[in-house]
């Protein structure tokens, strides 16, 4: 069974209640965006105020989504699975990235990557802001 792909048409997303400015370019044959821009979007919304984390999907298509995820430090995401691989690339701050295996402490300009279907869990040491690239699972049928 073939997964039906984008075309490449530009795809964005719509506005909602947390982020009522509008829509935002989620997919393009080319796209830029500037991260330091996203981090001050993070921090300017109500959310990253009343909780302990806030993100933005800056791009999304059939085989990879891009996540700039802030995170309060002592904030952590508990033990989950991802059903592609990720890559975890720490922008500014510090964050304890755990499997049963291992704990790794990155730090700005540090970059993991993690198979899928591999419990993990997240910590940020410190204020922390850090790109989670999904890259989908093939399934060929």
């Amino acid at each position: 069974m073939q997964k039906k792909r984008l075309d490449m048409t530009n795809t964005a997303n719509e506005a909602t209640p947390l982020r009522p400015g509008g829509s935002r370019l989620l997919n393009a044959p080319f796209l830029e965006m500037d991260l330091n821009k996203c981090i001050a979007e993070i921090r300017s919304e109500s959310t990253w105020q009343i909780r302990d984390r806030n993100s933005i999907t800056i791009f999304k298509s059939d085989d990879i989504t891009i996540v700039l995820m802030g995170m309060h430090e002592h904030a952590d995401l508990k033990t989950h699975t991802a059903n592609g691989t990720i890559m975890v690339q720490v922008l500014d701050g510090k964050i304890d990235f755990k499997t049963e295996a291992r704990t790794t402490v990155l730090e700005n300009g540090q970059i993991i990557a993690l198979q899928p279907n591999i419990p993990h869990s997240v910590l940020a040491v410190k204020e922390s802001f850090f790109l989670l690239t999904v890259f989908a699972s093939k399934i060929d049928m």
